[in-house]
């Protein structure tokens, strides 16, 4: 049997001939849902495909499909001869897929959409080929979730890491420094760990990487382990050396010399170096013999617990009839609550605030929220008799779903491609104030803010985004439309501390600021 396998194996390729009939109907199956599944939720994945090109950080992920592609080929000659059976369980699988893409459809969640539409992918082929063959496919189909784009969301943290790296590493190379959040200030200029200095598209990859490797090259957990754990600690203290290097360089060469050095050095460039580098500890420990095949067909079919789990069976068409109705099920529930939208006011004014007065808006340098999608924003400043001032913007919302998301990417209080950067989580403010995002602006270099994000919809007065996202699916799950509000305080930070308070003075004027806000937008 094992030389039978091995000519299977050294064949210069399967023929769809000489696949056994009960395969042939069965990729066929499969193939014409997946078809259904591509053409039923296409915006998805077109806007998937769009982040794989156009954004740095996923344009690995170009690489994830052929990686599958291989991995499915690799243990083909020993799922030939295993059984693919339709299995009526795998529909539980597929309508959890579904309900994940529902929960995204209806908050305007775009990763829970993604997420759902790849695992809507994997869970056709438990449904389609059964429990045995999705075993010997089980890595392959856990592989897909890095078909997902995600992890900008790690940006601000890495940014954090990397500048306490970098400032380390600065001091220890016996060079003046002071960090002020993700700001470097040394003798010869001041130095900001960007988002795109994070190195947030080099963790991901080696992750992806890593995991694969693991995989392919490692039997021993423990190595595996020690693999992945490699893949996530050398990337990050990687990119802190080279942040480190650019303002070392900067000493010695100058600024606009370091730069140029860094462009050269950032980039893919940069990762082949720290991959190569991952790989040569690696090697001397894989431990998986060469050409070992990567699933035993033999075990797979000899495990009894498979085999009750087997017996649920149904018909290959009973199958594909059950994927219509989740199908149709998911569209039909997105497509209600989507067209759920709250009664707005006409018009909505800064009301008048106890020992406030409204002064003219002249920031030192323009900040602007940004709410897209809002039906109403207003943004105003206020000033006290002791000379505090803080600014107050409010964005309401008639529902929340694409383009019009109070929390999504981009909105909020960082202002996208202006003089602004995140510095720094903001100081921690009091009262029903604690709750909110606070965070801390730079602007040009020179000039700080702090700014603290609340949102408000029914009840809830919270700044995480999740909790926001939890209350808009919960209410467009009962088909409940309710208004959301951002509610944005901030006040420029000079001297340090002064902003935070202003905008503690402004709250306990304001009263409760749950209420204050729902009199704002009518609510109340």
């Amino acid at each position: 049997m094992q030389s039978d396998v091995a000519a299977l194996a050294a064949a210069p390729g399967r023929t769809w001939r000489a696949l056994a009939p009960q395969w042939q109907a069965a990729v066929v199956r499969l193939s014409l849902a997946w078809l259904v599944l591509f053409a039923a939720f296409f915006a998805d994945w077109a806007a998937m495909a769009r982040q794989w090109w156009n954004i740095s950080t996923y344009n690995h992920i170009l690489l994830i499909p052929p990686i599958v592609g291989w991995l499915v080929w690799q243990r083909g000659p020993e799922l030939e001869r295993l059984t693919p059976r339709a299995w009526w369980p795998g529909l539980v699988l597929l309508g959890a897929a579904a309900f994940l893409w529902l929960l995204g459809a209806i908050s305007g969640l775009d990763l829970a959409r993604q997420a759902g539409a790849v695992a809507m992918l994997g869970a056709c082929v438990p449904l389609l080929l059964g429990v045995r063959v999705s075993a010997g496919l089980l890595f392959p189909l856990c592989y897909l979730v890095f078909l997902v784009p995600v992890g900008e969301e790690l940006v601000k943290v890495l940014q954090t890491i990397t500048a306490d790296i970098t400032i380390a590493l600065t001091h220890l190379s016996g060079i003046p420094a002071v960090i002020d959040g993700v700001f470097i200030d040394t003798p010869v200029g001041l130095f900001e760990v960007a988002e795109a200095c994070s190195g947030v598209k080099f963790l991901i990859a080696m992750v992806a990487f890593g995991v694969l490797c693991a995989n392919v090259c490692f039997l021993n957990l423990r190595r595996r382990a020690a693999m992945l754990a490699a893949c996530v600690i050398v990337p990050i203290l990687a990119n802190g050396v080279r942040a480190w290097g650019t303002i070392y360089a900067a000493q010695i060469w100058g600024v606009e010399a370091a730069a140029g050095f860094d462009h050269i050095v950032y980039g893919w460039f940069f990762f082949a170096i720290v991959l190569a580098l991952v790989i040569a500890g690696a090697w001397r420990f894989f431990d998986r013999p060469m050409n070992a095949p990567m699933i035993d067909a033999q075990a797979i079919a000899g495990k009894a617990w498979l085999g009750r789990l087997e017996a649920f069976d149904i018909s290959g068409r009973a199958a594909l009839a059950g994927i219509a109705l989740v199908f149709a099920a998911v569209w039909g529930w997105a497509f209600a609550a989507e067209t759920l939208e709250a009664p707005m006011p006409t018009r909505i004014d800064l009301p008048e605030v106890a020992g406030w007065t409204r002064s003219n808006y002249t920031p030192a340098i323009w900040w602007e929220p940004r709410g897209q999608g809002a039906s109403h924003r207003l943004l105003g400043r206020y000033r006290d008799n002791a000379g505090h001032e803080v600014d107050v913007f409010i964005a309401l919302y008639a529902s929340q779903g694409e383009g019009s998301e109070a929390g999504g990417f981009g909105q909020g209080a960082l202002m996208p491609k202006s003089a602004w950067s995140w510095q720094s989580s903001g100081p921690v403010m009091g009262g029903d104030m604690a709750s909110g995002a606070s965070e801390r602006l730079l602007g040009n270099g020179r000039i700080e803010r702090v700014a603290v994000t609340l949102y408000r919809t029914g009840s809830l007065l919270s700044g995480s985004n999740a909790q926001l996202k939890l209350a808009v699916i919960r209410d467009h799950l009962l088909f409940r439309a309710r208004p959301t509000a951002m509610l944005i305080l901030s006040a420029e930070d000079a001297p340090r501390g002064a902003a935070q308070h202003s905008i503690s003075a402004f709250r306990a004027s304001t009263g409760p600021i749950g209420p204050w806000v729902d009199r704002v937008i009518q609510l109340r």
